[in-house]
């Protein structure tokens, strides 16, 4: 799958810029927030190729109505107790608990990559709602490396009516993206597919304990 890199990432190094007052905060409805640090991730494009290659992606189905039918990326997932795959995902790991400690007043424990090879690729309306995000507010943040996707996001259907007002960004090359208070309990958000060209992107979504 061909990768276009940014011109503006050629460096074979992984560094990150400063969080602080970079980050830029959007206050969403029912108590929701989403953060936005474009670039964090310098040197990001290398990292991506090291990822796609070297990480051990796996597919899997699901039982969708009356059949079952193939999860439309590549997977894989990294523990508290698994060797991670690069040290620059330990270190965005370690920055994110640095500068989210008093919000979010617990270490980020896991690190999920969804592989989105092309446009097709998508992940559907959904919460982080299985574990504690069910009922309690937390922040998962999101680190896009690769071709940039647009992430959407739209207040819960089923709690506020259909026709609430969507908002989304276009994250990639390194750009960091974090939903925080209610976010996952009150809105949904998706990668959906589409027919313009996209070249492939890897999404690192950095939880704390029991969020999933």
């Amino acid at each position: 799958m061909y990768f276009q890199g940014s011109l503006l990432d050629a460096d074979t190094g992984v560094s990150l810029a400063g969080l602080g007052a970079a980050v830029q905060r959007r206050e969403l409805a029912h108590g929701a927030w989403v953060d936005l640090r474009p670039g964090w991730v310098r040197g990001s494009d290398p990292l991506f190729l090291r990822l796609q290659t070297e990480v051990r992606w796996r597919a899997e189905r699901r039982e969708m109505y009356d059949s079952v039918v193939d999860v439309p990326r590549l997977l894989a997932s990294f523990g508290p107790h698994d060797d991670w795959p690069d040290p620059a995902l330990v270190a965005m790991r370690e920055a994110l608990e640095d500068h989210y400690a008093a919000e979010l007043g617990e270490p980020f424990v896991s690190a999920g990559l969804c592989y989105y090879r092309d446009g097709r690729d998508s992940v559907a309306w959904h919460g982080d709602r299985i574990g504690r995000g069910r009922a309690e507010d937390t922040v998962v943040a999101i680190v896009s490396l690769g071709s940039p996707r647009r992430l959407s996001l739209r207040p819960r259907p089923d709690l506020f009516g259909p026709g609430g007002e969507a908002v989304g960004f276009r994250v990639g090359h390194g750009d960091l993206l974090v939903m925080g208070g209610s976010c996952q309990r009150t809105w949904d958000h998706a990668v959906l597919k589409t027919a313009k060209p996209a070249g492939p992107r890897i999404s690192v979504q950095f939880r704390p304990r029991g969020v999933l």
